[in-house]
């Protein structure tokens, strides 16, 4: 893989579990042979948001960024891949109460919402599984 523009994954600081779409990324290059080769085109965002920036105005050839991102984006411009599940580790994500929101009535209607299925089809609906 050849690039005269930079080539954005992820997150800024190294790839771990505060930055999962960093090492996906990273994860889907060393599958496909080409992580080594590209450490001198590489940008980190300092964000998933800021990766998926510097893609969609230009600024990177590619960018490894979230589905969700780019499903509803109505001026793109230029080509997709669907990167298979099977190159990177899942990203997991998750909600959580916490104690001070405990007693919070509306916090914790917010969880027992994100349990139903109603959030379970607005969550799919944006490219993301549920388990």
């Amino acid at each position: 893989m050849t690039s005269s523009w930079p080539l954005i994954a992820g997150a800024r600081r190294r790839p771990s579990k505060t930055a999962p779409y960093g090492l996906a990324a990273q994860q889907v290059m060393q599958k496909l042979g080409v992580w080594d080769d590209m450490q001198d085109k590489l940008i980190r965002g300092d964000s998933i948001a800021q990766t998926f920036q510097f893609a969609a105005t230009g600024n990177a050839e590619i960018g490894f960024v979230a589905y969700s991102q780019i499903m509803k984006w109505k001026d793109r411009d230029g080509s997709l891949w669907i990167i298979p599940d099977n190159n990177y580790a899942p990203i997991e994500q998750q909600a959580v109460l916490l104690k001070r929101g405990a007693d919070n009535p509306a916090a914790r209607a917010f969880i027992e919402f994100l349990k139903g299925t109603e959030a379970r089809s607005v969550i799919e609906g944006f490219g993301y599984g549920v388990e």
